[in-house]
């Protein structure tokens, strides 16, 4: 598993504290923070994060997490990062019934019976164990039947894995994965190698670039936004690919066939 860590990140931390928390935020009463970012820090306890009861998006992902009881009591949790950590159970959020976007991938959860506990969480919108885009996974993803469990357990789903399942763009996701799907098993019984063509940027490198703010609440949009284009160029890249599969295909079909006399 790949446990990266964010570039130039700071003074590694074993437990969460009071200190920690009223200095990273800059609020004194705990029950004020609304959001709360510790990437990347090598936390292992998590300590009085419970203490913030109404926080609503915590992103602690890039640590060495296994224990979330002290989450347990964050009943206003709308967005939650663990990604990256060392999670084998997710037992201590079932109460967090707020709780509309989980992403744990990068980490421990083994097998599909892990999951079940997630079922009285209602609200959730878009749930990821597989992050194909930085290689984070979990043991659990090589069932071939974990994300229509996953499906079915929650009704409401929107994204799965990063990808749209439903709503504006999920039948377009759909589609360009079939034609994906179909080209590269038409090749591999053809015994060819896909070629991926070389994709030019549309605009200049950096124009995309956003200035970092202290604030945590543009970090959580600007990292949000980041991972939304990184699976835009994901998508183009894979869809140039099916094109122009589907272009050489088509041009072999159209050419006549020559009969030696």
């Amino acid at each position: 598993m790949d446990t990266k860590r964010d570039k130039g990140q700071e003074t590694e931390v074993a437990k969460i504290t009071s200190e920690l928390l009223k200095s990273r935020t800059g609020e004194f009463d705990l029950e004020s923070i609304l959001f709360l970012k510790l990437r990347g820090l090598g936390i292992c306890d998590l300590g009085c994060v419970g203490d913030c009861m109404n926080l609503e998006r915590l992103d602690l992902s890039g640590n060495n997490i296994t224990n979330l009881t002290p989450l347990s009591s964050l009943r206003h949790l709308l967005s939650l990062n663990l990604s990256v950590n060392r999670i084998s159970s997710l037992e201590a959020i079932c109460n967090c019934y707020t709780l509309q976007s989980l992403n744990v991938a990068g980490n421990l959860i083994s097998s599909i019976e892990n999951l079940h506990c997630l079922q009285p969480l209602r609200n959730m919108e878009s749930i990821r164990l597989n992050d194909n885009l930085y290689n984070y996974t979990n043991p659990v993803c090589k069932s071939s039947t974990y994300r229509n469990v996953l499906l079915e357990m929650f009704p409401n789903i929107k994204v799965l894995d990063g990808e749209r399942v439903v709503g504006r763009g999920s039948d377009l996701y759909q589609l360009c994965k079939d034609i994906d799907d179909t080209i590269k098993a038409g090749m591999a019984r053809n015994g060819q190698t896909p070629e991926v063509p070389e994709c030019k940027p549309w605009v200049e490198d950096g124009f995309w670039d956003i200035k970092r703010s202290n604030s945590a609440i543009i970090d959580e949009a600007y990292k949000q936004f980041s991972d939304v284009l990184q699976e835009c160029r994901l998508l183009n890249n894979r869809a140039a690919h099916a094109i122009a599969q589907t272009e050489r295909a088509l041009t072999t079909k159209s050419q006549p066939k020559q009969y030696s006399v």
